[in-house]
Parts: structure tokens; C-alpha cells; sequence
């Protein structure tokens, strides 16, 4: 009888031969049947959150001794930190070094951008209007991610360091091993231009060295490590998060040294040699044939 009736109610179940009044019966029967189940299961549903809520509550108990034994860690570094930082502000006084200090840091959202000559890229919200100008460095919380090329008003494109067209100076922060950070669309950015015998370990802080007079010196890049064939490559430390908040950073270069070139006279006022911008030779007045002499010659 019960095979019978499940032949029935599977016939009656398809679409094109659905009874109209089973399937009325059906969703009354479960608009009543649902509240007893849900009543039903209530106990059910505690016993077995039993075991995974004391699993929950033994793993946080061991994350809390960790996070304890980090913050004391922590303190001491601070306390390491702040001498160190006495120590220059001392070393810097004695020496007479005034260094510049940096400008306030604009915020700005970053926006996928699928389109453009670059590969990878962002766009933030943020331009002329805001202080932006091509060139400066743009962090995130844990590192460099790049830096604008296309500043317009109110927009800004920041090229990766993932991009292959990316190209920054960098150094090993325990060696001071100068590379070039080269951006080959890959998440790992590789070190090129190391040397033969490069003072290189993995593991090692890679910085911005500020060589190339593109990003200022120190900014934190990432961790360097060996690949498969033996290359050098960086495991960045802006990688860490999804690219969302950034910071630009403002930052003037170094401009190159303008050699002051006298400028020399004529008559009391300045001269210029055609076409190449330099002052040209004064002449004496003793040198110059009188009109008086010539008529006479």
C-alpha cells in the first residue's frame, strides 16, 4: 500500500500531470507541519553547538595567550624604538642634518580599472585639486603599492609595482644590496641588476633605496625569496590586503645642480652668445676701431 501510494503521489508530482489539489494539501501541510519542526529541532541544535562552542571558546583562550605574549613583546620594541629615535634626533642635532619632513598624506579609495596601456593599475579619487602630482609614492597600510602617472583634477592613475612597466630602485634593508625592482604582471615582482655575488638572503626586508629619484628612501616593499629556477623575486608587503584605502604620499626629488655661470657685460648691460644661452665675452671699449679711425684708414 505504501509503494502504491508512493507511485501515486510521484505521478501526480510531475509537471505536466501536477494535480492542482495535491499541491494545494502539500504547502498547507508544510505551513503547519513548520513551526512543530522548528520547535522540534530547537533542543537538537543546541546539542550539537555543544562541541564546536567549547572548540570556539579553547581556541580563543589560546589566541588571547598569543596576542598577550605579542603586546608585551610589542612594548618592549616600543621601548627599543623610542631610544632609537633619541638617539637621532641627537645624532641629527649634533651634525647639524636637517631633514625634511614629510607633508600631509592624502586619502584616497582605489577603483579597479580594466582598461589603458598598463595592465595594472588603479584609479582613486583624488587629484590636482587634492595635491596630487605624477610621481608620489602610494601605500597602503603594509607597504608600497606604486605610484600616479596620470594626474588629472579630480582622478589619479597608480601604476603597480606588479606592472611590467614598473621600475624602482630598491636595497636589502640588513645588507644595503642594491636592485631594481621589475614588475612582470606577476603578484612577485623580481630583483634584477644584483651582481654576481649579491649580499641577498631570503627572508630579507626589501626597502626603496631612493636612487632612482623617483620614491623617497625606506618605504617598505615586501620580503624577498627564491623562485623555482633560482631567481630573485619580492613577496610584497601591500599584498597582504585587497587594494582599497591608500595613501599618496607627497614627495618632491632632488633636482640636479645648476652651475652659476657669471654673467659678463657689454657696455654696462648683459650678453648673450646666440642660440647657446651663455653670456658672451666682454669687450673693451680699447679693443673696438673708432668710426673716426676707420674713416681715416
Amino acid at each position: 500500500m505504501l509503494l502504491a501510494l508512493s507511485a501515486v503521489l510521484v505521478a501526480a508530482d510531475r509537471s505536466e500531470d501536477r494535480v492542482e489539489a495535491v499541491t494545494v494539501f502539500r504547502a498547507t501541510f508544510n505551513d503547519l507541519s513548520l513551526p512543530l519542526l522548528e520547535v522540534a529541532a530547537q533542543p537538537l541544535r543546541g546539542l550539537y553547538n555543544v562541541g564546536p562552542w567549547w572548540r570556539r571558546q579553547m581556541e580563543l583562550a589560546s589566541e588571547i595567550r598569543e596576542l598577550r605574549q605579542e603586546m608585551s613583546e610589542l612594548r618592549a620594541w616600543r621601548d627599543v624604538a623610542l631610544n632609537y629615535s633619541e638617539q637621532m634626533r641627537r645624532q641629527q642635532e649634533l651634525l647639524n642634518l636637517d631633514p625634511p619632513m614629510p607633508r600631509q598624506r592624502i586619502t584616497a579609495w582605489a577603483v579597479t580599472e580594466t582598461g589603458g596601456p598598463f595592465v595594472r593599475t588603479r584609479l582613486v579619487g583624488v587629484g590636482t585639486e587634492h595635491g596630487v602630482a605624477p610621481g608620489y609614492p602610494a601605500l597602503n597600510i603594509y607597504g608600497v603599492v606604486g605610484r600616479t602617472i596620470d594626474v588629472g583634477a579630480r582622478s589619479s592613475r597608480i601604476l603597480l609595482l606588479t606592472d611590467l612597466n614598473s621600475r624602482v630602485s630598491v636595497m636589502a634593508d640588513r645588507s644595503n644590496a642594491r636592485a631594481m625592482l621589475v614588475g612582470d604582471n606577476t603578484d612577485f615582482p623580481r630583483l634584477d641588476y644584483l651582481g654576481r655575488a649579491p649580499d641577498l638572503r631570503e627572508g630579507d626586508r626589501i626597502v626603496t633605496s631612493g636612487d632612482d629619484n623617483i620614491l623617497p628612501r625606506g618605504l617598505p616593499i615586501g620580503e624577498a625569496v627564491l623562485d623555482r629556477r633560482g631567481a630573485w623575486r619580492v613577496v610584497l608587503y601591500s599584498s597582504a590586503t585587497p587594494i582599497d584605502l591608500i595613501w599618496i604620499w607627497p614627495f618632491t626629488p632632488v633636482a640636479a645642480p645648476v652651475e652659476d655661470i657669471p654673467a659678463l657685460t657689454i657696455d654696462g648691460q648683459p650678453e648673450e652668445i646666440e642660440g647657446q644661452g651663455v653670456p658672451a665675452p666682454a669687450v673693451s671699449s680699447a679693443a673696438q676701431p673708432s668710426a673716426d679711425n676707420g674713416e681715416g684708414q
